[in-house]
């Protein structure tokens, strides 16, 4: 039933509680006032906390333009609103709602899925119709080889995720009198694009210093148990531990760690804040590191939001249960700021000039400066490192955007 409500296939009250838009057969892209965005996202399967988290940012950019008097092209004022359908955290599903929206509903402009797995399925399908997809949850490197040219990524790509750990591990040596070269690495990913992706940066950047890997590791494809890991890194004593499985590998790195009593110097992880590890395991989750593409410390601002401490603000007084904004709502909400960008630079809603307003973005907002490469990624963002400090997301790296400094070594719960 749920999966009925978000597809749209009936409109019932459960779907206005989930403030679901439904879209009518052969919807108009622009009918009257209104602009309409699309997207295939996830609110069920795997990737549906993020999904959500990802909707929340869509949904709150859409309600801070709408209020601050739209989107203004030709001398007239529109609204955003924007239709969901669940794609169930599956790929194929992806791409067959984009098929829906596109060719039913009369979508033309796409605001991406959650996941770089499933940003590959639609990138494919908006690209087939020539209808521009500006996507903040896909990270993936492997997005933006593929000579695509109406993707637009607003965040950092994946290789560039933990890298800054490896830097960060390499000046703890030399802090301790010990030679980058003798740091001692367990790895351990879930065998998905996005996360393979940040293996291969992590890999990289070891072998500027001659770091050693000493595991190697899968995930199990349900993220549910990672103690064989954590056996072999209870044996080996490696320096640092870094985990990347999304939300749910997130938070059974920071469970099994403390069940199993693991003293690693130094654990680097990804999707901390969408895993909400802090609120689920408390003193736990301190002193490990995480990665992001935002923070609300950060220096960044913008005319709609204000400061990136003001969109924190924001957020949470408009969501309940959040104690750290997790980056994927952050990001959303900076894509839906680049579609109120291009459709007024365009001054036009015709797909091929807004296409080619948005290759020429060029802002500045709460999330970061944006700005794409003839590939479609953002070239002008980096990512940071936080640190849980007393339950407190706080940043460490780089040393350029450091708020505090960083625990070391770990101390095991």
């Amino acid at each position: 039933m749920l999966r009925q409500l978000l597809d749209c296939r009936t409109a019932t009250a459960g779907a206005v509680a989930l403030a679901i838009t439904c879209a009518a057969p052969a919807q108009a892209r622009v009918d009257g006032d209104t602009i309409t965005l699309g997207s295939a996202i996830s609110f069920t399967g795997k990737y549906s906390t993020n999904g959500v988290h990802a909707k929340n940012g869509y949904d709150l950019a859409v309600k801070q333009i709408n209020e601050a008097g739209g989107v203004k092209v030709g001398g007239k004022s529109y609204k955003l609103k924007v239709v969901y359908y669940d794609d169930e955290s599956t790929p194929a599903r992806t791409a067959q709602l984009l098929e829906r929206l596109i060719n039913q509903d009369g979508v033309k402009f796409v605001l991406g899925p959650y996941s770089s797995a499933t940003t590959k399925a639609a990138a494919p399908v908006t690209e087939k119709y020539k209808i521009p997809m500006v996507e903040a949850e896909g990270a993936s490197r492997s997005l933006f080889n593929k000579g695509y040219k109406y993707l637009f990524a607003v965040l950092s790509t994946s290789e560039q995720y933990l890298a800054s750990a490896i830097d960060l591990a390499a000046e703890m040596a030399k802090k301790n009198g010990r030679d980058p070269s003798s740091v001692k690495v367990a790895l351990a990913f879930e065998n998905d694009p996005f996360s393979l992706d940040v293996r291969a940066g992590v890999v990289e950047d070891m072998k500027k210093y001659g770091m050693k890997i000493v595991i190697d590791d899968k995930l199990p494809r349900d993220l549910s148990d990672m103690s064989a890991t954590l056996t072999k890194a209870k044996a080996l004593k490696p320096d640092l531990l870094v985990v990347s499985g999304h939300s749910k590998g997130a938070a059974t790195v920071t469970r099994q760690v403390n069940e199993m009593k693991i003293n690693v110097p130094m654990i680097a992880i990804t999707h901390c804040e969408a895993a909400k590890i802090v609120s689920k395991f408390g003193d736990g989750a301190n002193d490990i590191l995480c990665a992001t593409q935002w923070a609300e410390t950060l220096t960044y601002s913008d005319d709609l939001f204000g400061t990136a401490a003001d969109y924190d603000k924001l957020f949470k007084a408009t969501y309940d249960g959040y104690k750290n904004v997790p980056y994927q709502s952050a990001q959303a909400s900076a894509a839906v700021m680049v579609w109120k960008d291009a459709f007024e630079r365009a001054n036009s809603f015709d797909t091929d000039k807004v296409r080619d307003a948005l290759a020429a973005t060029d802002m500045k907002t709460f999330y970061g400066n944006i700005k794409f490469s003839e590939h479609g990624n953002n070239i002008a963002k980096p990512m940071v490192l936080r640190q849980i400090q007393k339950g407190k997301f706080n940043v460490v790296a780089p040393s350029k955007w450091a708020s505090h400094e960083i625990n070391y070594p770990r101390k095991a719960n």
